[in-house]
């Protein structure tokens, strides 16, 4: 078998340590780049152009999506594998919407990381249990959330707006004027229906957009 590439996502070295362990015993998989935020994400692709990334969602400063978003930007080929603590319907839909191959939760068994994985090498799609029963469960009850007519980079903003970063902030981070910013934050209340700020926050933590994941800036 040929070997595969990986490129490993985590902003905890701990972390990205324990699961280069566990993928590199597999046979013909090896971890060729390591990152541990968004912008070294980008940087580390296009350098070692891997088969497949294996990213976290929470990276400090801007999350997983938006470098989800630069990466497919670059190469619309990328095959990218969610690893994450969240489960959320919204979280995982939006990452398939932007772009992502697979969306695998870590409380998942070690061997549904390794065979999801591979599915991604070869072109397929890959979705822990948890996460498909997620998605049913939040179809079933709400036919069409009102986060569904958000884009990726929508999503991103209020996450962000929601986390309590300032609109310069958000301008900074996301290479944004602050008046496209400021446009974003105005089309986002209309199209979510928001009157203020707190319904802009209660409708993302409702959607599980943001509450543990808001508890500091260096998680996304």
């Amino acid at each position: 078998m040929s070997e595969l590439s990986i490129l490993l996502v985590d902003d905890h070295p701990v972390v990205r340590e324990g699961y280069r362990r566990l993928l590199e015993r597999t046979p013909g998989y090896r971890v060729v780049a390591e990152a541990s935020d968004a912008a070294s994400a980008y940087q580390a692709y296009q350098k070692a152009k891997p088969d497949v990334v294996v990213m976290d969602l929470s990276l400090p400063g801007i999350g997983g999506i938006e470098a989800l978003r630069h990466i497919r930007q670059w190469d619309r080929d990328a095959r990218i594998l969610i690893f994450t603590m969240h489960s959320g319907a919204q979280f995982a839909l939006k990452a398939f919407e932007a772009g992502a191959a697979g969306y695998v939760t870590k409380g998942s068994d070690a061997a549904e990381l390794v065979n999801s994985v591979a599915i991604v090498a070869k072109g397929g799609r890959a979705m822990s249990d948890d996460v498909a029963r997620e998605i049913a469960a939040e179809r079933l009850a709400h036919p069409q959330s009102q986060l569904d007519e958000l884009s990726p980079r929508e999503t991103e903003i209020l996450r962000l707006i929601a986390s309590g970063w300032s609109a310069e902030e958000i301008s900074a981070s996301l290479h944004l004027s602050l008046k496209t910013v400021r446009n974003y934050h105005y089309q986002i209340k209309g199209k979510v229906g928001a009157r203020t700020d707190a319904h802009l926050v209660w409708l993302a933590i409702g959607a599980g957009l943001v509450g543990d994941v808001a508890a500091g800036r260096g998680s996304a």
